[in-house]
Order: structure tokens, then C-alpha cells, then sequence
């Protein structure tokens, strides 16, 4: 059993930037695939970036990329989401989640998922 929470969501300008954390309780971080996902008011929860257990491979929705990093710290049970450059359509729910497969782009494939923080971007 994995148990995550999210934190570092919050209030921006757009241009701003903001780094979520996960970080995550139970055994095995290492060995999972983390995830981030989105679901903004309306819309269907989407992918956003993925990382591998060794952080050596990450993937990114093509509206994130080159503006988001995913990392993560296994000594630290805990990956982040550097977002930079944020643009109002940033706006959502922000999720964790942790799959045992390698799984990366779909979320039905991850495993469990955390609470959620809330990110917003003004104009």
C-alpha cells in the first residue's frame, strides 16, 4: 500500500512558476512509476508527465512540455513538478499517482492516487 500527498499548489500570475511535491509513505518508492495528472473544472483528468523508477526516462504531455519537469528523490519517497511559465489553461487539480507497471501515459494504469492540490493561474 502506497499513500500520497500532494503539496505546493497554489495562487500564480501567468508567466509564474510553482514546483509540486509528492511525497509518498509505504515501501518500495523506488521501484514504482510516478505520475502527474490534471483535471480541470469540466474536463477529464489528463496526463501531464511520468517518470520511471530510476528518473533516468520521463515523458510529457505535448502542452507541458519544455515548460514542466518532472524529478524525483528516492532517498526522499518524494517526486516533484517544476512548472514554469504557467498559462491560464494550467489551471486544474493537480494528482499523484504511483503505478507498479510502466504504465506512464494512461491512468488506468497507476495504482494508487493522491488527494489532489489545486493549482489556478490569473491572466
Amino acid at each position: 500500500q502506497v499513500q500520497l500527498v500532494e503539496s505546493g499548489g497554489g495562487l500564480v500570475q501567468a508567466g509564474g512558476s510553482l514546483r509540486l511535491s509528492c511525497a509518498a509513505s509505504g515501501r518500495a518508492f523506488s521501484s514504482y512509476t510516478m505520475g502527474w495528472f490534471r483535471q480541470a473544472p469540466g474536463k477529464e483528468r489528463e496526463f501531464v508527465s511520468a517518470i520511471n523508477w530510476s528518473g533516468r526516462s520521463t515523458y510529457y504531455a505535448d502542452s507541458v512540455k519544455g515548460r514542466f519537469t518532472i524529478s524525483r528523490d528516492n532517498a526522499k519517497n518524494t517526486v516533484y513538478l517544476q512548472m514554469n511559465s504557467l498559462k491560464p489553461e494550467d489551471t486544474a487539480v493537480y494528482y499523484c499517482a504511483a503505478s507498479y507497471s510502466s504504465t506512464y501515459y494512461n491512468l488506468r494504469g497507476y495504482d494508487y492516487w493522491g488527494q489532489g492540490t489545486q493549482v489556478t493561474v490569473s491572466s
